[in-house]
């Protein structure tokens, strides 16, 4: 069968990489993006249909969805979730889509301190309810972390990993690996139905052995720096960070620090036959941007 599946949010983290697994696993992608730039350019290039819509607009995600077999889902941190995840849905049961895959997140919570992490746990109750086949993916905080805007410099200029995790532990995993256990899932979506997978790294750890091994793959010294929940989202501010997001790193941390992030498993290994990358193969696989010269 030439499964037909469509990827929204095509040039994010783990969209870039869904779309790539899902063409090297044979499925027809449809990559929906916001604009064409150099991005979709690339998503073109790599054999996907690039088509424009926006979540907030159901009759563009409806076009975006005619003669689709199997749907991936994913929103940013930013207010609108909900609504948003309400137009897909629709928009999917109109256009005959049979399946969704969601990119929850480990912390969705009814009673988070966060506003995105109870709206996460309301989409995920309506895409249940939708009557569609879902399939939820819950991951743990990602390797891509490090290299966000708020973050990088500090870690590039100084060497620094400063974060209010205190000795919270997690298994980072990168949007590479999620992107194969989305491409995974849309192959045969039916088996996965109404699954919820919690997604992780190969190895638990705190940052003071984050620092460790990120040193040691980039050959200089990383030093870890806890900092308290409160100086940290200050510090956010002045670098343009979005008070939605702010206030999401307020509830999630404290969640971190609560032990909602830890935990281990085989999931993404058992899902696509291949282990996770750890942090040192991230921090090689991305020495142009976290080492410069």
């Amino acid at each position: 069968m030439n499964r037909q599946v469509l990827i929204a949010g095509a040039t994010g983290d783990t969209g870039r990489a869904a779309v790539k697994e899902s063409i090297a696993c044979g499925l027809t992608v449809r990559a929906m993006v916001h604009g064409r730039d150099n991005r979709s350019a690339a998503l073109e290039k790599l054999g996907a249909e690039v088509v424009l819509g926006d979540v907030h607009n159901i009759d563009s995600i409806r076009a975006a969805m005619e003669g689709i077999d199997a749907a991936y889902q994913v929103y940013p941190v930013q207010a609108g979730l909900i609504d948003a995840t309400v137009n897909f849905a629709q928009a999917a049961r109109e256009a005959g889509v049979s399946a969704v895959v969601n990119l929850s997140q480990r912390s969705a919570d009814r009673n988070s301190k966060s506003n995105s992490c109870k709206e996460t746990f309301i989409a995920e109750q309506v895409l249940n309810w939708s009557g569609l086949a879902v399939t939820h993916l819950r991951p743990t905080y990602f390797l891509e972390w490090l290299l966000y805007p708020f973050q990088l410099p500090l870690f590039v200029e100084k060497g620094i990993l400063r974060l209010p995790v205190g000795k919270g532990r997690h298994a980072p995993i990168g949007a590479e690996d999620q992107g194969r256990v989305i491409a995974a899932i849309l192959q045969s979506p039916g088996e996965h139905k109404g699954q919820t997978y919690p997604l992780f790294g190969p190895v638990e750890m705190d940052h003071e052995q984050m620092a460790s091994e990120l040193g040691e793959a980039l050959g200089r010294t990383i030093v870890f720096q806890n900092i308290s929940i409160a100086e940290y989202c200050k510090s956010l501010e002045p670098m343009g960070v979005s008070a939605y997001m702010i206030q999401h790193f307020e509830g999630a941390m404290d969640a971190y620090q609560h032990g909602v992030m830890s935990g281990m498993n085989d999931n993404v290994e058992r899902l696509t036959g291949r282990k996770p990358m750890s942090v040192g193969e991230f921090a090689r696989a991305h020495l142009d941007v976290l080492n410069p010269k």
